[in-house]
């Protein structure tokens, strides 16, 4: 996989003292280094790497050559601390590969030991950096179990064999996120430090709910917060204009909220988070970029979880979108996060009841009564439905229970008149939802995990107009019938299910989301337990 590289940061990023030292590094050959591997380095640098086979296998098959420590490693050596050391720019764990650390520890090494030892250190930093650079320093599954997209890693050995073979710079930018996104959050990042370091965004707003036509302090503290964050030309008003209400409309709409120009208590909340918040937000959406391998010019499906909308984005544009409900926020229904590929849509579906709704929700209700939840039917083992007549549901439990439930295609069907598939292990789809009411209300998330889709005919239109002149109509007529009508997609369709409370919009202007299920949260908490720390960030 390619990771073309983002633009250099400027060398007065990095902290003056180390640019010194790193000059002194840089630009000399480590004199007690300068000579052939002895016995004394060759010894250092196995026992080192002992408990590390993939560095231990490394150096055995290349005869313990150098990558770092040697008299011809200068310019590879160069362009490792130079890289490292823009560490916190990316939101990385600075220790893992510290820049600093390692400058001193070659500047002080004396003997051959003392080299083999320096000289592992630093490809140990180079992998971790390596690694974390290209999929994330971060185990998601390990923070959040509903994080379960697949981080593809770059095996070690192919690390080492471009580095020690290929040109130093290339290879470290090659490792370097490949998305505009990336580029764009690094940016955001870096201005919200600023923010931070000159005062944030001032006073926060002391009253809500604030509307048009209303005059006093609190209205002035809106207005000035909204001045600092750029969404109002400074002024001295003290009323509730127009002006300041397209300001909040502006501010609703970059945030998720109802655009109604009103600054009630969700709106006020939202405006009160200062930079230090969004900072970590922005934080946490790098590391995730840094999970995604995907290509974005390619035509996919896109459903951001905490945005509540579907998109379906070719070449860099979304050419469809629509509101969605995801799963509630409780455990076992919470909407994962992973991508798969759409191969089919079905059109008057039947919903095979998930057996753990099957046993959590709907077994009790039929042994209190047999003729419960009369719209689904029961399904034996080979399919059959069988009579309620002939079940004892009282002798079963949710171990045991054998049986099925189905509900046949109809107007009030769980599912609607059309589902999307991309199979997956976790019996995750796209639908339609007799349950329309949901999709106005702010913050959707009411499903058991599935994505309720508010247009499902528009976007069945959108998927077939790619393979048929005469979609509408095609789709219509498959309707009409009453039957379950299973329609394969020529050409699958990349769906990606994902998690961003901080993102660039097309324009390149930050928006955030709340963190409805906690996960960004999580994971702040796991990047500060691994190292990340932020200026003026506390927790």
């Amino acid at each position: 996989m390619d990771f073309p590289a983002l633009r250099r940061l400027p060398a007065r990023t990095l902290p003056r003292t180390l640019l010194v030292s790193l000059s002194l590094v840089l630009t000399q050959n480590l004199a007690p280094m300068a000579v052939a591997q002895t016995a004394a380095f060759t010894q250092s640098l196995a026992a080192t790497t002992s408990s590390d086979e993939a560095i231990a296998e490394w150096y055995r098959t290349t005869a313990y050559d150098t990558l770092w420590t040697g008299a011809d490693d200068v310019a590879r050596r160069s362009a490792f601390l130079t890289a490292i050391a823009t560490a916190k720019d990316h939101g990385l764990p600075v220790a893992r590969y510290d820049a600093a650390k390692l400058t001193r520890a070659l500047q002080s090494a004396e003997t051959e030991g003392d080299r083999g030892r320096v000289e592992v250190e630093m490809t140990r930093a180079y992998l971790a950096w390596a690694r974390d650079l290209t999929s994330g320093a971060l185990e998601p599954k390990e923070v959040d179990s509903g994080i379960v997209r697949e981080i593809n890693r770059i095996d070690p050995k192919v690390l080492l064999a471009r580095i020690a073979n290929g040109d130093p710079e290339a290879v470290l930018a090659w490792l370097e996120p490949k998305s505009v996104e990336y580029l764009q959050l690094m940016k955001a990042k870096l201005g919200l430090e600023a923010l931070v370091a000159a005062g944030g965004w001032g006073e926060t707003v002391a009253a809500s709910p604030v509307q048009p036509g209303d005059t006093g302090p609190a209205v002035i503290a809106l207005r000035d917060r909204l001045v600092r964050m750029g969404y109002l030309a400074p002024t001295a008003s003290a009323s509730y204009d127009r002006a300041l209400q397209a300001a909040v409309t502006s501010f609703q709409l970059d945030h998720g909220l109802t655009p109604d120009g009103a600054a009630g208590e969700g709106t006020v909340a939202e405006i009160n988070i200062g930079p230090e918040e969004r900072l970590k937000s922005v934080v946490v959406a790098m590391e995730r970029e840094r999970w995604m391998h995907i290509d974005r010019e390619a035509k996919h499906v896109w459903v951001n979880l905490p945005d509540f909308r579907a998109k379906i984005i070719d070449g860099g544009k979304t050419i469809f979108e629509t509101r969605v409900v995801i799963g509630k926020n409780v455990p076992d229904q919470r909407s994962p996060e992973f991508s798969d590929e759409m191969e089919h849509m079905v059109i008057n579906p039947s919903w095979g009841v998930p057996r753990s709704i099957i046993v959590k929700e709907y077994l009790p209700l039929l042994q209190q009564n047999p003729n419960a939840v009369g719209h689904l039917q029961v399904v034996d083992g080979r399919g059959r439905v069988v009579s309620r007549g002939s079940v004892n549901f009282a002798a079963y439990n949710a171990r045991n229970f054998p049986y099925a439930l189905r509900q046949p295609p109809s107007d009030g069907n769980a599912l609607g008149k059309v589902k999307f598939m991309f199979p997956n292990p976790y019996n995750i789809y796209l639908h339609d939802t007799p349950s329309k009411s949901l999709f106005d209300k702010e913050v959707r998330a009411y499903s058991h995990g599935c994505i309720r889709v508010a247009d499902p005919f528009d976007l069945a239109h959108e998927l077939l107009s790619w393979q048929t002149d005469n979609a509408e109509a095609e789709f219509e007529a498959a309707l009409k019938t009453g039957r379950e009508t299973t329609v394969k997609l020529k050409q699958s369709l990349p769906v990606h299910l994902v998690y961003f409370t901080a993102y660039p919009d097309q324009k390149g202007r930050m928006t955030y989301r709340r963190d409805i299920y906690g996960r960004d949260a999580a994971l702040w908490g796991a990047l500060q337990a691994a190292g990340v720390e932020l200026a003026g960030v506390q927790g």
